[in-house]
């Protein structure tokens, strides 16, 4: 009887999977109601004839991961060899982990306990028994509210001492209620939806750009105090922000990861001070241009396996704020530019009236011919995870295009790097919100000797 109804199945599914796009995934916080249909086999002495199981699940989940499932599913069959009809009704609590959560397919696996119940027609005996569940399946998200799914169990269960194993294999369709969604309009509250974590000091405003100066500088152990061969590495931030009274400044303290992340911590953020003191009381530099921030290990730039790259990672960086034109500067060791570059929904291509900020980026490019220069893409969150990064690598790489082809930047000082909704710098609920989080920015290194 199976067999006829399988193709049926499968028929609606696969016409689904073909026209659908699915972008969504399992999130935390969201109900399920699972209708599904599927194939029940009895195993060993239990005697009873395959026949279709009609059932229905409803869920909660807990985080992306890790979900909860109520079940109940109804057989009706008979007893081989004779037309006794037996009725049948599974009903179990399960557990289920999600494998990439974050969708489209979404694998995922379960276990459970409960009771399985059946009754005789013919003899009018009936009895429950506790029922053991485990099993595998899948999920493939049509939409944010809905998904395909196959599911595999196997039953275990006993009486009188006789141990009795049911397979049960079935496709239904999961109807999800209350995940996060996003906003279009705006929202009163923004701080229901927190930020991760603060804004990274060299990401730039828009019409800004950011002077990045590595401070490559031992400290005694335990020690914030600056030693007298390491002032002229502070002098060229001081020289620079009394050259441009304008600009500001944070400090950042890194640590290497030698010792426990708290002392690491505060470690950094009383070297970053003591940076900042002495470009108080040596440049006359007003304090509210100038802030401190420690990271202490948490932002490596390179491997705390050898020797040389904790020496790398023991720095101070200097992020410098700055609202003139970047053509009255020398090559900083770092310069990220903000490029206000709007697209319509859905498209990679470069509108002519925001070619004028690519103009920037390439005239700088050719000025100095041994910089190079990564093009980042950022996107808000309305759409799936990997259509966000897909978008974000297009525009990104058709500013690179941009580049090469109307300044002659050789491709080999450009890289294109998509980064999707994954590094927000302002809350997705407000449409302004989501405008900044759409954004370009064009990081440039610079290897020019000072």
């Amino acid at each position: 009887m199976m067999k006829k109804y399988l193709p049926l199945m499968l028929v609606p599914v696969l016409l689904l999977t073909m026209l659908t796009r699915a972008d969504a995934g399992v999130t935390a916080g969201s109900f399920s109601v699972s209708p599904y249909l599927g194939g029940y086999s009895f195993f060993g002495q239990e005697h009873l004839k395959t026949r279709p199981v009609y059932g229905v699940r409803a869920g909660y989940n807990f985080t992306s991961h890790f979900g909860v499932e109520a079940a109940t599913g109804y057989i009706r069959t008979e007893v081989k060899g004779s037309d006794a009809d037996v009725d049948a009704l599974n009903y179990h609590l399960d557990l289920l982990y999600h494998f990439m959560p974050e969708g489209p397919w979404v694998p995922y696996l379960a276990a459970g306990y409960g009771g399985h119940w059946r009754d005789y027609h013919k003899s009018g005996n009936d009895f429950t028994d506790g029922a053991f569940n485990y099993g595998a399946g899948l999920k493939y998200f049509l939409t944010e509210g809905m998904a395909l799914r196959g599911d595999v169990r196997h039953f275990v269960m006993k009486d009188h001492g006789d141990t009795f194993h049911n397979l049960e294999y079935s496709a239904g369709v999961d109807f999800m209620f209350g995940q996060p969604k996003p906003v279009a309009a705006a929202v009163s509250e923004p701080q229901e939806e927190p930020l991760t974590e603060p804004v990274p000091a060299s990401e730039p405003e828009p019409g800004h750009f950011k002077y990045c100066i590595t401070l490559q500088g031992e400290f005694d152990i335990d020690q914030a105090q600056i030693r007298p061969e390491y002032r002229d590495e502070i002098a060229r931030v001081g020289d620079f922000m009394k050259k441009y009274p304008t600009t500001t400044a944070v400090i950042e303290g890194h640590t290497d990861n030698v010792g426990s992340a708290q002392y690491n911590l505060d470690l950094s953020k009383r070297r970053a001070q003591a940076v900042v003191d002495y470009l108080v009381e040596n440049y006359g530099i007003d304090r509210s241009r100038l802030a401190a921030r420690g990271y202490g290990m948490s932002r490596p730039v390179a491997d705390n396996a050898t020797d040389e790259g904790r020496q790398l990672n023991r720095r101070m960086e200097a992020i410098i704020d700055c609202v003139f034109e970047v053509k009255e500067v020398q090559p900083a060791d770092r310069l990220c530019i903000a490029l206000m570059v709007e697209y319509d929904t859905g498209r990679a291509d470069i509108r002519p009236q925001y070619r004028a900020e690519l103009d920037k980026v390439g005239a700088y490019l050719k000025q100095y011919p041994t910089t190079t220069a990564v093009i980042e893409g950022h996107t808000d969150n309305v759409g799936g995870y990997e259509y966000n990064m897909e978008l974000s690598r297009e525009r990104a790489q058709n500013v690179v295009d941009y580049l090469a082809k109307n300044f002659g930047i050789d491709r080999s000082r450009l890289a294109a790097k998509g980064y999707g909704y994954t590094r927000r710098i302002a809350y997705n609920s407000t449409a302004e919100g989501r405008a900044k989080n759409r954004r370009i920015n064009a990081v440039i290194d610079c290897v020019v000797k000072k």
